[in-house]
């Protein structure tokens, strides 16, 4: 395992990541556009709590569906020996993370949402700049390829809970591009798989401005310490 950003190409696939110390295993996935660095202190604070995390970007060209973008995070998974992990992902990231569960179901422990995906993120542009600064803007082409994926995939393939997956969601409570609505929705739909927290005050980028309070929904969640 390394703290150093590793590529891995299989079939000309480029898809980056970061593996990270050791315990229970995490996957976590960001959102469209964004590269997984923005998830480093989330990830930092589990580490510290002795969790194994694996943060997984996207691959680095090509058109993809979600069942492509699935079979990428189980690339990964396989190439640093992991044989199962919690999936999580921010946004667009849990769709992602959704559809491994569905594809995969015998590779994932349990899923964890943060702000739960329902199709193209709205425009975020403000968002983003009050947290990153006012001259961030996302890669237009991950962005692209990444909403892509959402339209050309039918919606049951990565928006359902797959069976017998237990489903944290963690959300904003003042997150306006994937509102707490979004978790209620898809906690009524499976009320026995799905449990749903709110970070208070908090909006769509809480895994950046509020990463110990996440960090500790995550913990508390997998009964871990």
């Amino acid at each position: 395992m390394t703290q150093e950003r590793q590529i891995l190409e299989p079939d000309g696939r480029a898809v980056g990541y970061v593996d990270e110390g050791s315990g229970p295993a995490i996957v976590l996935l960001p959102a469209a556009g964004l590269d997984f660095a923005y998830l480093g202190t989330l990830a930092s604070i589990l580490v510290e709590e002795d969790f194994r995390v694996v943060r997984i970007g996207t691959r680095s060209s090509g058109p993809a569906t979600m069942h492509d973008l699935a079979r990428d995070v189980v690339d990964v998974m396989d190439a640093i020996g992991m044989q199962d992990a919690w999936i999580g992902g921010h946004a667009f990231g849990g769709a992602v993370a959704r559809t491994v569960a569905l594809d995969h179901h015998d590779r994932v422990n349990g899923i964890l949402l943060l702000g739960v995906e329902v199709g193209a993120d709205a425009d975020r542009g403000d968002v983003l700049a009050a947290v990153f600064g006012g001259d961030y803007v996302p890669d237009a082409v991950l962005e692209a390829r990444h909403h892509a994926a959402l339209t050309v995939t039918p919606r049951p393939d990565w928006a359902t809970i797959a069976p017998d997956t237990p489903t944290l969601v963690i959300q904003g409570a003042s997150d306006t591009i994937t509102p707490p609505s979004n978790g209620s929705a898809l906690q009524a739909s499976a009320p026995a798989l799905v449990s749903v927290k709110e970070v208070d005050h908090a909006g769509h980028l809480f895994v950046v401005t509020h990463p110990g309070e996440t960090s500790w929904f995550i913990e508390d969640y997998l009964d871990w310490d």
